[in-house]
């Protein structure tokens, strides 16, 4: 293996990383101020996270592909270039979507969910000022191969921001500040990250800087041209990975006008909101677990593609979309079978445990077309990935409005459901179309019926308790032992049914370790 794939599997692991933190804080945040601020973030952050993918344009990869190939054609001039052409790419996007953020400050927040969601929108859009010049760093980094700086500096980031802002949280409930001014002030956390993380960037640059040139002038002509190479490999790289994001925004922006219709008072958009984020918290994690296993696949596809060894590649996809359902499905409806004592577990009551339940069991949607998405990315059609996100958020707003007037939150639930499993549709349809492979429908729906059965098991007894009554501590213990129940009982039927044998199984888990050694012994070199 060589080693790009290794510093690509590296970088993977601590997205992964970085992710699963990004969920699982939603859960001692919720914990320390409570469901009214879990709902401001909830309705803030999406909409901050689509104008920083959006500012950051794709810039990391689409910088590190261009100094790649300067660095074939040994062309140091061409480097230098584009180069400062980032940086200044990087600062005009910032000031375009801070300012944008600043100017329509007042219609935003009143969409998102009223007076209390402004300051927090306020605080987290400094963060673009930041984010997008500190990505130019990463994708330099990237084009030298090391990757070890952007992991780094991902890990990083997210351990400060997280730390920062359940630190403030707590501090000002202490204080017992009102829901909007916590939620507002804990913002500054991913400021303070981000910026920990450039300067982090900047020293290891000051160090390592490998760009050498003999010119010295940069004009206006010369931005123009670069800018223009660099903005057609980014933005269809940024709207192809923007998808969860663009959903979210959708939620935070139709959510609200939906519940004042449905009858819910605007005093109390917020705290329903907040319910709806434990979902998603839940959600989010069940992605990233799901993914893990796959996502360090793509990179081999990528590579297979540039030998045309379309023989391969079929059978990547295959294994694939195989592991995804396998880990997908027993997940998704194991967490649904539990969500009662999962819910007082993580979240101290068992409020919105049925809303929560649905939006968990769609997880097994979202985490396929996250990955499809992916694997047309990673087979050179991010423009044709784009194109369906768009579709999709096109029918998110639509369903939104149609469905929760009628049925609250739980018309954002089944609209999320409907479209993600769209998504995945045209995804795979055109993936096949490119590259036929098999999706393995006999052992899909094998694995469906395993989980099914699983997921029935771990419920009946769930349904007999009063778990309503138990404190936080009983329902953790049920939840653990009965995760460990339904993992072997999972196991067994999969043997039993044929989908993998006891061998596979045993040859499954060594490829994973293998995958982690590897960046293991990458990361101590």
């Amino acid at each position: 293996m060589n080693t790009l794939v290794k510093g690509t599997l590296f970088l993977t692991i601590a997205a992964i990383f970085s992710k699963v933190l990004g969920s699982v804080f939603r859960i001692p945040l919720q914990n320390i101020a409570g469901d009214e601020v879990l709902g401001i973030f909830s309705f803030v952050y999406p909409v901050y996270m689509v104008a920083l993918i959006l500012s950051v344009a794709g810039i990391p990869i689409a910088i590190s592909k261009l100094i790649s190939e300067a660095r074939v054609d040994k062309n140091e001039n061409r480097i230098w270039f584009i180069w400062n052409t980032a940086r200044i790419l990087a600062i005009c996007f910032g000031l375009i979507s801070f300012g944008f953020i600043y100017i329509f400050l007042d219609p935003i927040a009143y969409l998102l969910g009223g007076e209390s969601t402004k300051f927090a929108l306020f605080i987290v859009s400094l963060t673009l000022l930041v984010a997008p010049y500190m990505a130019v760093y990463r994708g330099y980094f990237q084009g030298y191969e090391n990757m070890a700086p952007t992991a780094i500096s991902q890990v990083m980031e997210q351990l400060i921001r997280v730390f920062c802002m359940l630190g403030i949280a707590y501090y000002l409930v202490i204080q017992q500040s009102p829901a909007e001014e916590i939620a507002g002030w804990m913002m500054i956390g991913s400021v303070i990250g981000a910026f920990a993380s450039l300067i982090y960037l900047l020293l290891l640059f000051r160090r390592k800087n490998q760009i050498q040139t003999h010119h010295k002038s940069f004009t206006f002509s010369n931005f123009s041209s670069y800018s223009k190479n660099i903005l057609r490999v980014s933005i269809p790289i940024a709207f192809g990975t923007i998808t969860m994001a663009f959903m979210n925004v959708v939620d935070s922006l139709t959510v609200s006008f939906g519940l004042r219709q449905f009858g819910v008072e605007p005093a109390m958009i917020s705290y329903e909101y907040g319910i709806y984020g434990r979902g998603l918290a839940l959600v989010q994690i069940t992605t990233v677990i799901a993914s893990s296993i796959v996502v360090p696949l793509i990179p081999y596809i990528a590579n297979k593609l540039k030998g045309n060894h379309k023989s391969e590649i079929s059978r990547s996809l295959s294994s694939i979309f195989f592991y995804s359902q396998l880990i997908s499905w027993p997940v998704a409806i194991g967490m649904a079978a539990l969500i009662i004592p999962l819910n007082v577990s993580l979240f101290t009551d068992t409020y919105g445990s049925e809303l929560i339940g649905l939006l968990v069991f769609s997880s097994i949607f979202t985490s396929l077309s996250i990955l499809s998405t992916g694997i047309l990315q990673a087979i050179n059609e991010e423009r044709k990935a784009a194109i369906y996100i768009f579709y999709g958020v096109g029918c998110k707003v639509l369903l939104n409005l149609l469905l929760i007037p009628f049925i609250g939150l739980y018309g954002a639930a089944v609209s999320t459901f409907i479209v993600y499993l769209g998504i995945l549709i045209l995804n795979l349809s055109f993936i096949r179309k490119q590259i036929h492979f098999s999706i393995l429908i006999h052992k899909s729906l094998r694995i469906i019926g395993v989980s099914g059965i699983t997921g029935i098991v771990l419920w009946f007894p769930t349904s007999q308790f009063a778990i309503e009554s138990w404190d936080r501590l009983q329902a953790s213990l049920y939840v653990i032992i009965s995760a460990i129940i339904g993992l072997l009982i999972y196991l067994i039927l999969v043997i039993i049914f044929r989908i993998m044998s006891s061998e596979e199984i045993y040859g499954f888990v060594q490829r994973i370790r293998s995958l982690t050694q590897t960046n293991n012994t990458n990361n101590g070199s």
